[in-house]
């Protein structure tokens, strides 16, 4: 079996995607929110994570706990209700410099590191669990997918449209495609 058999359905190719679409569907959802008074970010709209500013939030943590796992081996955010930055601009700032560094780490992955046991805590109810990594990168955008869905909703409901949302009209998609392993 080759190595890129062995790290399952997620290849580096798929990383390096998600890795670009989560940036770009960052980007847009930010653009979006940027329009968004400070009451509006912050009001309570029945959301799982209570406000925008809450769910993105939630994304931002997300992102630094599954990341901070596999780059760090620990995660760089423990508390999953927090408010890790209140205000837009910081929490923006914060997310930008996350996606550049998710992208640069996607073009550097190995289809070994993929297919390898990964050991990890959960901060949600402290149990150590272990599966390939590959599945849970998998989990991290899948995770981030779904919470930006239910920004999409609540942008929605204030009037505010962050256009089209699938992979094939992401601007670079064919540059990232192209490189398949």
């Amino acid at each position: 079996m080759d190595a890129s058999a062995a790290a399952g359905p997620v290849s580096r190719a798929y990383v390096r995607l998600m890795a670009g679409y989560n940036g770009w569907m960052n980007g847009k959802v930010y653009d979006a929110c940027a329009s968004l008074s400070a009451a509006e970010l912050h009001a309570d709209r029945g959301a799982f994570f209570r406000s925008v500013i809450g769910t993105l939030n939630h994304l931002l943590y997300g992102d630094l706990a599954w990341f901070g796992r596999f780059k760090d081996g620990a995660p760089r955010a423990v508390q999953a209700g927090a408010i890790i930055h209140a205000e837009f601009a910081a929490l923006r700032a914060a997310r930008e410099s996350l996606d550049r560094e998710i992208s640069a780490w996607s073009q550097s992955v190995s289809p070994a590191w993929l297919a390898a046991p990964f050991t990890y805590r959960s901060t949600i109810d402290g149990r150590e669990r272990t599966f390939p990594a590959w599945m849970l990168v998998a989990h991290m955008f899948n995770h981030q997918t779904h919470h930006r869905g239910q920004l999409t909703t609540l942008l929605t409901q204030l009037g505010r449209d962050v256009g089209p949302t699938d992979m094939p009209f992401m601007p670079d998609a064919a540059s990232l495609v192209v490189s398949l392993d």
